[in-house]
């Protein structure tokens, strides 16, 4: 795997961590709520003009371009499961920006994730 298709991924994982953060920011504005049917366009509305929202999607539809041109140079199978880094760098990020806990659980998840995509780039 070159420099460029390593760096496209690391990129791609990068934004969706960073469009995970504004999402949770923007659900963390509008607040808890339930599906139900009274609920739908007033949730939807608000998700519609909420700024972190609409930020975190533009970001995604930029990572959806970037991840394009990984599956333009790389193999599915060996790109898709490096995309599993994002649960690592959002886990870390959400640890420093939003306060949630990396339990012993999930700190073992993350060297599960770490072997696992050493495997599969290594082979």
């Amino acid at each position: 795997m070159g420099i460029v298709v390593l760096f496209l991924i690391i990129l791609t994982i990068l934004l969706n961590t960073v469009a995970q953060l504004a999402l949770k920011a923007g659900m963390i504005q509008i607040g808890t709520f339930s599906f139900t049917w009274d609920n739908l366009i007033p949730v939807t509305i608000k998700a519609i003009l909420s700024p972190w929202i609409l930020l975190g999607m533009f970001i995604y539809l930029i990572s959806v371009f970037t991840w394009l041109m990984v599956l333009s140079r790389a193999p599915v199978n060996v790109a898709y499961p490096m995309s599993s880094l994002g649960y690592i760098t959002s886990a870390i990020a959400a640890y420093y920006l939003l306060g949630e806990n990396i339990t012993l659980p999930r700190i073992v998840g993350i060297i599960v994730i770490l072997i696992g995509v050493y495997l599969v780039a290594k082979h």
